[in-house]
Parts: C-alpha cells; structure tokens; sequence
C-alpha cells in the first residue's frame, strides 16, 4: 500500500468513526446521565416513607398557591416561551411562604447561584433536599414528540448533592392579555428516557476572525 492508500484509508476510517460518535443516543435514563455528569445520586421517589410524603404535601401545596396567585395577577409576556421563566418566583415565593421550608436558586460547585439551566429551584424541608424544574405546556402538543427538556454538561452545573428531582409544569392559557394557569403537573423525573444529539459547534472568535478555517471575503464599515 502506497502512502496516498494509506492515507485515503485513515481518512475513511476517521470519517466512519466521527459518524458513530454523532449518532443520537436514546433512551438514556436521567438519573444515569446526572450521576455522570455529576457524581451525586438521583434519590429515588418512594411512596409511604413519611419524609418523602411530608414533600409531597410541600410542594402540592406550593404548586396550588403559586398557581392561585398566578390567576389573581396573571403574567404579561410578549413571548408564549419566556412564561414559564415567569412561573419559577411565582412557586418560589409559594414555598418560602410555607414554615420550616426554604427555596433558592440552587449554587454551583464553585458556590455561584445561577439562574440558567437545570435545575431552576432547590427546595430544603424536614431535613431533605430536593431540585424543583419550572415549566409550562400547551395541552395541545403535551403528548407530542415536540422537545421540551433540556440540561448540558458544564462546570458549573447546579446539581451539587444527592437529591430528588420533581418538575411542576403549569398549563397556561391567555385571558385579557395575559397569561394563566388551568391546571398544572407535578412529576418525579428520576427515570426520565432521554435522548442525546450530538453537534458540532464554533465560537465568535474563530467564525469572524477569516483565520481558524475561514477567509474573509469582504467587509465594509457603513458611516
């Protein structure tokens, strides 16, 4: 094998390899992805231990009352997707109310508190802990295969204990302008299927730099 062989078939073999590391992975389990992007543990929900009820009752109650004042004041958006961010200080508020329960944004490992990406709220009560993810849906495409959740890796993850992991979702609609809630749901996530889509990504500096892959074909200053 001469070299220009050699090297058409190590390009060939680099280019099957980038193939199967893009595709998709389904069906992961998130209480596997967390504890590898992590190392803390995804407690699992267990029905008729006290502590666990005790919670139960907590965040029912925070869901119920936060959902009461979101009617008596509605919210103003002009953007359908930018409510549920709406919704988080609404159940944030609900919990403080409650005795014996604390509510905040939940730190990062270097003891940032970060209000973007999963998950929006930790909650502490009688003694445990738990991570509470705000959202909204449209009971038109609730059971559809439309995307809805999301989370990546980074270092500053806001997942920094065992815990367990509930998300309260608010179904809104829009009543004299502004945004209500019919009913909501509120799930234990622990063994939510999930799917993985890879990407290939750049970054500003070396898209506009002409430098790094690109050429700078043409610029113009405008007065």
């Amino acid at each position: 094998m001469d070299a220009e062989q050699a090297r058409r078939r190590y390009v060939a073999q680099l280019e099957n390899v980038i193939r199967q590391m893009l595709q998709p992975l389904k069906g992961v389990p998130f209480n596997l992805a967390i504890e590898a992007m992590t190392g803390y543990k995804v407690l699992e929900f267990e029905i008729g231990k006290a502590t666990h009820e005790r919670l139960l009752d907590t965040l029912v109650q925070a869901a119920t009352d936060a959902g009461e004042e979101i009617n008596r004041a509605g919210i103003v958006s002009k953007r359908v997707n930018e409510v549920g961010n709406k919704i988080e200080p609404f159940v944030r508020a609900a919990l403080e109310r409650l005795p014996g329960v604390t509510a905040s944004v939940p730190e990062t490992k270097s003891g940032k508190r970060k209000a973007a990406g999963y998950p929006d709220i930790e909650v502490r009560t009688g003694g445990i802990a738990c991570y509470l993810e705000c959202k909204t849906f449209n009971p038109d495409t609730s059971d559809t295969t439309q995307r809805s959740f999301f989370f990546s890796p980074s270092d500053e993850f806001k997942v920094t204990r065992d815990a367990l992991h509930f998300l309260l979702s608010y179904e809104m609609y829009v009543e004299a302008g502004r945004y209500k809630t019919a009913c909501y749901k509120l799930l234990v996530i622990e063994s939510l299927s999930l799917d993985v889509k890879h990407e290939f990504n750049s970054d500003n500096k070396r898209l506009y730099s002409g430098k790094n892959g690109t050429r700078l074909l043409a610029e113009r200053q405008f007065a």
